[in-house]
């Protein structure tokens, strides 16, 4: 594609990464086949070529977003699924997130749009915070039908039916190994996850002591900054991610570090994109090396010797996260280890497809999410499973909400096959 930014616009560095990228894209239109807002919308605009299109003019030209342009954007679900289709390696990733930023920065939101966007990065980062929120939705979900606005009735509507109790495993502290020690790594406790289910830290814990790991939560460290990356406020989401990045360095510039593990791939694929979003920061070279060491808890468990389990009689729907499966390019392994741990795998049909969780998105576009959410259900039950697994908190919130079948993280039955305790999902269940 050709471009005509000039040289006082390339002098940025947002702008000169954009259209490195808009270069790339040669406008062949086969990552509409897998985009879900352009399956579900049937919009050119909702697809990513239309919004790369769309991108390229706003930037180009300089110009104050318009809200149909705003409104395209907005819709994107980060999905990257349209990376992992692209033949020409188009990083549409690194092309949206600056629009995004732009879009915050030039564009007046209307006081609704702003005031929600401004209420959901003041409390989903924070643990605290967002457990208060949920037990305010929890009582308030009874009069959701009352509210005028989709977005609203869809933040009473998350509220779990039981907000775990704060896990202490989440504070600063080390965890030692059981037996000779093999590796010793950093664990992303993470934020909102931490307030909706305490089971998944827990169960990562307990599975690495036992596989040989000491395992340390960092003073210091937090959400990873996706949330407020991905609305395009940047300042705060470097703000999140450079508090991590000093706690994790001071640990491996300590008693070191094999790496830093994360058991929610939306958290894994910013916390490995470190290096970019800090290219032109003075942090650059520790960002840089905390991204390098910035591994999915499957990544990791592959490196340890895992003991293979007696077939428990049990079918598995795997539901591959999106940041994992195109944020990170992690595909087999989630389902190599519950095959190993002795499950009975299935994977449904168009499992590449978003299931319209991301992130804040089934809260902003409530909408389109609802439509991808009945569709992944639909094709997770097809398979006739006892139990979903899935490696992202937001998925399991997402089709949990939508499914009588139990959804549970990867690294809980993972725990479970090697001597822990049955999830309590499945207990429920």
């Amino acid at each position: 594609m050709q471009t005509t930014f000039t040289e006082e616009q390339l002098k940025d560095p947002g702008t000169a990464r954009a259209n490195e990228i808009l270069r790339a894209c040669v406008h062949c239109g086969f990552c509409t086949a897998t985009c879900p807002t352009y399956q579900v919308l049937g919009d050119e605009l909702d697809s990513p070529r239309g919004r790369i299109y769309l991108i390229k003019d706003m930037l180009e030209n300089e110009r104050v977003p318009d809200p149909s342009t705003v409104k395209h954007i907005d819709r994107c679900l980060s999905c990257l699924a349209c990376m992992t289709t692209c033949p020409s390696g188009v990083h549409y990733m690194h092309l949206v997130d600056h629009a995004r930023a732009y879009i915050e920065k030039h564009y007046d939101r209307p006081w609704g749009d702003r005031a929600l966007r401004w209420l959901l990065a003041r409390i989903l980062p924070y643990p605290g915070r967002f457990r208060l929120a949920l037990l305010g939705a929890k009582i308030g979900r009874p009069f959701a039908r009352f509210l005028p606005d989709p977005r609203l009735r869809a933040m009473l509507e998350m509220a779990p039916r039981q907000i775990p109790p704060v896990s202490r495993n989440d504070d600063p502290q080390t965890f030692a190994a059981k037996g000779a020690r093999k590796k010793r790594v950093a664990l992303m406790t993470g934020c909102a996850q931490k307030a909706l289910n305490t089971d998944i830290n827990d169960a990562t814990i307990r599975l690495l002591t036992r596989l040989g790991c000491e395992v340390v939560v960092a003073r210091g460290a937090g959400c990873c900054g996706a949330l407020t990356h991905h609305m395009g406020k940047t300042d705060e989401s470097h703000a999140s991610a450079a508090r991590n990045i000093r706690a994790w360095g001071a640990e491996i510039d300590g008693k070191g570090l094999d790496a830093i593990v994360i058991n929610t791939s939306g958290c894994g694929t910013t916390v490995k994109d470190y290096g970019h979003m800090f290219r032109n920061d003075p942090l650059a070279g520790e960002a840089a090396r905390v991204a390098a060491m910035a591994m999915d808890i499957s990544e990791v468990l592959m490196t340890l010797e895992m003991p293979e389990g007696a077939d428990k009689g049990l079918i598995v729907a795997y539901h591959a996260a999106c940041s994992l499966q195109h944020g990170q390019k992690i595909k087999t392994h989630p389902k190599t280890l519950l095959k190993r741990a002795g499950f009975r795998v299935a994977e449904p049909a168009d499992s590449h497809l978003c299931c319209g969780s991301a992130g804040t998105y089934n809260l902003m576009q409530p909408e389109i999410s609802k439509q991808l959410k009945a569709r992944k259900v639909r094709t997770l039950e097809a398979v006739k499973p006892d139990l979903i697994a899935a490696g992202n908190i937001g998925c399991m919130m997402q089709i949990g909400s939508g499914t009588g079948v139990p959804v549970v993280h990867t690294v809980e039955l993972l725990d479970w096959a090697t001597g822990g305790p049955k999830p309590p999902a499945l207990q429920e269940g």
